[in-house]
């Protein structure tokens, strides 16, 4: 039995069809606007990369202070989810209004090293600050950074605050404290430690946790990405095993 064969403009239609369909997952594919403490600038990388991979979704990363971001999200910024240094602020973001209640969690616990890129300088035990063989210590901006807050909680801890004040170089954020650091601008920096995990040369101390308050990094669903089917995909990938060795790769702690 012979097929009838197609008219032109029914094959045309046919066609159009199929490249519709294989187009479909790019189509339907989601951007989420994501807002990221600076610290965690190449695991979030790392991180989008491979939620893109499984969910075909991208993952606009805009890095930043968490205290800057925070005052963008306060004046209607468009982020749909917000990863923190801190657990203040997405604590705050839920009590102001500001995301959606319960979606608040850890994502990482960091860890804060004092890092120098001269190979002699820093010892094993931070000795060196209190020795004042330099001119220059740079931190994040303690003010908007929970990593500048933690360097100075462990000044404090020390006994050493008053008297290196003076030589603190504050950055807007701990990726630009840490650029202060490798470029000699500053012979010193409290730095994150996954900035300098697995990097060769220089010298680091990494700060013992109870030097400081615990920086535990919570993120938290924003009231733009509350009807996001994306954006909620995005967190639950966040949560999971997959994201979770990428974290600790950087020399972070889990929950």
């Amino acid at each position: 039995m012979r097929c009838k064969s197609l008219s032109p403009p029914r094959r045309a239609l046919i066609a159009a069809g199929l490249v519709w369909l294989a187009a479909a997952p790019a189509a339907l594919a989601a951007d989420v606007q994501a807002a990221v403490a600076a610290n965690f600038t190449e695991p979030a990388r790392d991180i989008a990369a491979a939620f893109k991979a499984r969910t075909g979704n991208e993952v606009t990363l805009s890095f930043g202070s968490s205290g800057q971001f925070y005052a963008q999200i306060s004046q209607g910024a468009p982020f749909e989810v917000f990863l923190s240094a801190d657990a203040e602020r997405p604590a705050r973001a839920e009590s102001d209004g500001l995301a959606v209640q319960g979606s608040r969690f850890t994502y990482a616990v960091g860890r804060l090293a004092l890092y120098s890129r001269d190979p002699g300088l820093v010892d094993g035990r931070g000795k060196v600050l209190a020795q004042g063989r330099f001119d220059k210590l740079a931190v994040a901006d303690p003010a908007t950074a929970p990593y500048g807050a933690a360097a100075v909680q462990t000044l404090q801890a020390l006994g050493l605050y008053p008297k290196l004040k003076s030589r603190l170089v504050r950055g807007a954020n701990i990726t630009q404290a840490f650029q202060f650091a490798q470029s000699g601008a500053a012979e010193l920096g409290f730095v994150a430690m996954s900035q300098v995990a697995g990097r060769q040369g220089g010298s680091r101390w990494i700060v013992p946790e109870r030097l400081h308050r615990p920086i535990a990094q919570q993120a938290v669903l924003l009231d733009p990405g509350r009807d996001d089917p994306a954006a909620r995909a995005f967190l639950a990938f966040l949560k999971g095993p997959e994201a979770k060795r990428i974290i600790r790769r950087y020399g972070y702690g889990t929950p």
